[in-house]
């Protein structure tokens, strides 16, 4: 479907099988050839033209360079001496490999167009001006209608074009061969995959792909052969970093998915920029292996400009600094076009190569937009600025603000799906709702809180406004913000108390799950009332937990979630946090059957002060009482004494001292005499 290089012109008389000729010859010659640092001419007729290009001296005559070149034409005409014997060309783009092919040509010799050659012959050619006016079909005329027909047409080509015209600045930009190249990519990278009949470099596992055979000619892949998504990254990744823009741009233009020219120009920063991805690979970051599904393979058209196809760019800080900041214009503005882990570590890079502050800060906001997807390794980024502290807490502070202004942003959106989830054949990361969002990075903050808290120069204040970023729904367990503020006091023992207490008031002591709250009560560096609140919001947890009908189920529902919640929470936990938590973890045994005494004392002590409280109720009542009532009581009760031991009357009458004591007798019914 596309031409290679070598093809030649079919039916056009100014190339012959490749070879370029001209019409006709000025000076009969049998070629050139190199003696030390000179070109001569094989012919009998002596040169009286020296040109001089760099180091490299041509001999040549002038009247083949006059018929075809206009600036030579100039050049003897203002010189104004007829007898000028030499040229300099100290700014001829090309150099001395392009002048030789143009002086080829002149003297009608058949000249070779190759890929490698195409695009320094067509800038000689402009330079000389050998244009149609001198000459019918001229240098430029033929160079034009090679790339256009040739090299536009195939895949191969146009990259190494692309690739030559670096040392060609600003010629090739100025003659639109940059342009042309890289749309010429650009429409070849967005066609289907299904339908490519291009070669490529990039090959597959247990597949036969696309090669170049011996006469370099592009062969078309079988139809059952399936081409991955990114069979274009390796051979793109060649190019210098304002021709690899050029090309993104122009792919964009044409509407590939984003998240392959997120993945495109991740492949290029890891070529590029060493030292930016680590050994260890965060979960979701090789974006290669995930587009191309279960192949995975290198190679490239590097090895047609390199001595190794595995050598790095040796690339200067300077240089870095500039490819960190055009890919940076150039990562797509929608969310998960790059993993978050890229994100950062190029992030990383920016600060430690003192990157524009603009582009910097456009970073932090992309970072911001899928802050959930980071990892703990991937945050704990080095402080390059002035500061004090190990790690550059205030950054994750910017990104944590920046996450939470995109969830407000988004708050009204029910879904954060990627949309090329559904439309496309590559899947990003699932996106997941506001609020799992905001407990995953409640997870990594604490994480990241524990790792820092170590540093003794991070100050309280940093410490706690990482930790109040989050609303207080972000956590439904602060098991983990209960580690990092225990680091935090191990680290820095000489802090008073009244900062302890503030630091403690970060914490909510009735989210604390069982383990922890063993843990806080007998943990010597709290505050002493930060350990009552503990065992007070224990003790009501077991209260309630008693005062239910069901007592399995209320467990199950009251402490269900926090183990669940403090599993997880382990599994992200520093490897150095793990190991003393194991450690504590000897002495819940001992704090269970604690608890279990004092809650029967709590129990003993709580009927004592009933019993007391029943014993000073009657006293109080008592004491309250007044005397002419304690009098009548008295007097009445003396009565009643006098009335039991005074001697009964009889129906004849009694005395009791001087007074007769009546005696009523129960009446009797009379007897019947009927």
């Amino acid at each position: 479907m596309w031409e290679s290089e070598s093809e030649s012109f079919s039916g056009r008389d100014y190339c012959n099988g490749g070879a370029l000729t001209s019409n006709r010859q000025g000076v009969k010659t049998d070629g050139f050839e190199l003696r030390d640092q000179s070109w001569y001419v094989a012919t009998d007729i002596p040169s009286d033209l020296l040109v001089q290009v760099g180091e490299i001296n041509f001999y040549l005559h002038k009247y083949p360079l006059l018929s075809r070149s206009g600036k030579f034409n100039r050049m003897i005409y203002e010189a104004r001496d007829p007898e000028l014997s030499k040229v300099v060309l100290d700014d001829l783009p090309g150099g001395p490999e392009s002048f030789e092919l143009a002086a080829k040509f002149c003297y009608g010799i058949a000249v070779d167009l190759t890929a490698a050659n195409i695009s320094g012959l067509r800038c000689t050619a402009e330079y000389l001006e050998m244009t149609e006016d001198l000459e019918e079909g001229n240098l430029i005329f033929k160079t034009e209608a090679f790339l256009s027909y040739v090299v536009l047409s195939s895949w191969r080509d146009s990259i190494l074009v692309l690739k030559s015209c670096e040392k060609l600045s600003p010629w090739a930009e100025n003659l639109q061969i940059v342009r042309r190249c890289s749309e010429s990519i650009a429409w070849k990278a967005c066609a289907n995959p299904k339908g490519i009949r291009w070669a490529y470099t990039g090959k597959t596992p247990k597949v036969s792909s696309p090669k170049w055979n011996g006469d370099i000619k592009e062969s078309s892949p079988s139809r059952n052969v399936q081409v991955p998504p990114d069979w274009w990254f390796e051979d793109v990744s060649i190019l210098r970093i304002d021709h690899f823009v050029r090309v993104i741009t122009a792919i964009k233009v044409k509407g590939m998915r984003y998240e392959l020219i997120g993945a495109a120009i991740a492949h290029y920063a890891s070529k590029w920029l060493p030292g930016l991805l680590q050994d260890r690979m965060g979960p979701g970051d090789d974006e290669l292996s995930s587009l191309a599904g279960n192949s995975s393979w290198k190679g490239g058209l590097h090895m047609v400009v390199a001595s190794h196809k595995d050598e790095t760019p040796m690339v200067q800080s300077k240089d870095q600094r500039m490819i960190i900041e055009s890919l940076i214009s150039i990562i797509p503005q929608q969310r998960d076009s790059a993993s978050c882990s890229f994100l950062l570590r190029l992030l990383r890079m920016a600060n430690m190569l003192k990157v524009a502050p603009a582009l910097v800060t456009e970073l932090e906001k992309r970072v911001g937009m899928q802050f959930e997807q980071a990892t703990l390794a991937d945050l704990l980024i080095p402080s390059y600025n002035k500061s004090e502290t190990m790690y550059d807490v205030d950054l994750v502070q910017r990104l944590l603000e920046h996450f939470l202004v995109q969830e407000q942003t988004d708050g009204m959106s029910p879904s954060r799906q990627s949309f090329s989830d559904k439309h496309s054949a590559y899947d990003g990361p699932q996106r997941i709702n506001s609020h799992n969002a905001k407990m995953r990075v409640a997870r990594l903050v604490d994480s990241y809180l524990t790792e820092v808290s170590r540093d003794r120069n991070l100050s309280l204040t940093k410490f706690q406004v990482l930790a109040e970023a989050l609303p207080e729904s972000a956590r439904s367990c602060d098991d983990g913000l209960y580690r990092a503020i225990d680091s935090y006091l191990k680290a820095h023992p000489t802090l008073t108390e009244h900062e302890r207490k503030r630091l403690c008031r970060i914490m909510d002591c009735q989210k604390l799950s069982i383990d922890a709250c063993m843990h806080a009560a007998q943990n010597e560096r709290l505050p002493l009332r930060v350990v009552v609140q503990v065992l007070f919001s224990e003790q009501v947890k077991i209260s309630n937990a008693i005062a239910n009908s069901s007592l399995k189920d209320t467990t199950d529902i009251q402490y269900q979630p926090l183990v669940t919640n403090r599993k997880t929470l382990l599994e992200g936990t520093p490897q150095s946090f793990q190991e003393g938590w194991a450690a504590a973890k000897k002495d819940i045994n001992m704090l269970k059957f604690e608890l279990e005494s004092m809650k029967a004392k709590y129990l003993e002590l709580q009927n004592t002060v009933e019993n007391l409280q029943q014993q000073q109720d009657k006293v109080s009542k008592q004491k309250q009482g007044s005397a002419w009532t304690t009098g009548w009581k008295k007097l009445s009760k003396l009565t009643k004494m006098n009335n039991l031991d005074s001697p009964e009357i009889g129906p004849q009458g009694s005395t009791v001292g001087d007074k007769p004591v009546v005696r009523r007798v129960p009446r009797r019914w009379r007897n019947s005499i009927s």
